[in-house]
């Protein structure tokens, strides 16, 4: 790919904290995916940046009810181009976090020398729940750019929950997209869910972004054998869909597992990790901006010395949070030398502390 004069001189992309006044850049976002944690809908996208706005400021006083909106935006426009979120934490008295474990049961007939293995889903609640990361969402006109913008903006999360640590729960959640019908609709939903609720699975998932109590009051409390609901619903049990396959491997690579547990709307596989032990968590960390190097000098270090990173910074005031990729080269246990324009771009000097998460 030609390199372009504004990519010499300056990261062409950049994540900051997201504010009230991107609604409609991240409207026209949502309509790429239109989920429950990103609606296509104006008064949900409003309140979702209401809610990530009081977060960043800390006028939401209590860290476990804070959500956190992150956005990817081309700096020479200013044109959002992807989304990304943490909510420090799923379950409250208030909103339960609601899932469905999926256990293997085996039974054996001696008398009739028969042995079966079924698949038995019971619904659960947790009111204190694990951090969940969300949201992710990313114009396909950029998904193939040499930067690599949808890894960038799932893994500043991470570097996020590591610089606020205090804030997150000691595990954390992603809830992958199953396969789904051409028109959004849920195989699992139409053979469970309908049946409990009487509502479509669009209706539930409309519903649900606000409400969830009537799952609680409607889905049944014992277990359910899915080897009694059609083979479609049973197929997508667990399954990660097409879009999200990548996301997967990415999940898996950083020390996430699938946890028997799905969404009880559509079946949706939940994997979690414990925050600590997450690798791209354990990675980051504070560093002291030792040198300012250009940006060819860097790239031109031998291959086992040239790294990358994501480099962040808190400003006092809006966006309250801003990060770009940028050649880094480690100076010892803190220090370190950044490329003087992606430093530039930050506002950082020699001297001056950032948090960073190397590359690899």
């Amino acid at each position: 790919m030609e390199t372009t004069s504004r990519e010499v001189e300056e990261p062409p992309y950049e994540i900051r904290g997201s504010l009230p006044e991107d609604e409609a850049q991240i409207l026209r976002i949502a309509r790429h995916l239109n989920t429950v944690n990103l609606p296509e809908e104006e008064e949900g996208v409003r309140q979702i940046l209401a809610a990530s706005h009081q977060s960043f400021t800390q006028a939401t006083a209590e860290p476990s009810r804070r959500q956190y909106v992150f956005v990817l935006v081309e700096r020479a426009t200013g044109t959002i181009l992807g989304t990304s979120m943490v909510f420090a934490q799923l379950g409250r008295k208030d909103a339960p976090y609601i899932y469905l474990d999926v256990i293997d049961e085996e039974r054996y007939s001696q008398t009739l020398d028969k042995h079966f293995e079924h698949t038995v889903l019971k619904i659960g609640y947790s009111y204190n729940g694990p951090t969940e990361i969300g949201g992710l969402v990313l114009d396909p006109t950029y998904r193939r750019v040499p930067e690599r913008l949808g890894t960038f903006l799932s893994y500043v999360r991470f570097l996020f929950i590591k610089m606020h640590r205090p804030w997150f729960r000691d595990e954390v959640l992603a809830e992958l997209l199953p396969p789904l019908e051409k028109d959004g609709t849920s195989h699992l939903w139409d053979a469970l869910g309908r049946h409990f609720t009487g509502m479509t699975y669009a209706e539930a998932d409309k519903l649900s972004r606000k409400n969830k109590e009537f799952i609680r009051g409607l889905f049944p409390e014992g277990t359910i054998h899915a080897s009694l609901l059609p083979k479609d619903a049973q197929s997508v049990i667990g399954k990660v869909g097409a879009q999200t396959r990548g996301v997967e491997k990415l999940l898996r690579r950083i020390g996430f597992r699938y946890a028997d547990r799905v969404d009880p709307f559509d079946g949706g596989p939940h994997f979690t990790a414990a925050t600590d032990e997450v690798s791209l968590v354990s990675s980051s960390r504070r560093f002291r901006v030792e040198e300012l190097v250009a940006e060819a000098t860097l790239a031109a270090l031998p291959p086992e010395k040239r790294r990358r990173a994501v480099v962040a910074v808190e400003p006092n005031g809006p966006p309250f949070f801003r990060a770009v990729l940028a050649p880094f080269e480690p100076r010892g246990s803190e220090g370190c030398a950044l490329g003087r324009l992606a430093a530039r771009a930050l506002g950082l000097e020699v001297g001056s502390e950032a948090w960073i998460l190397p590359l690899e």
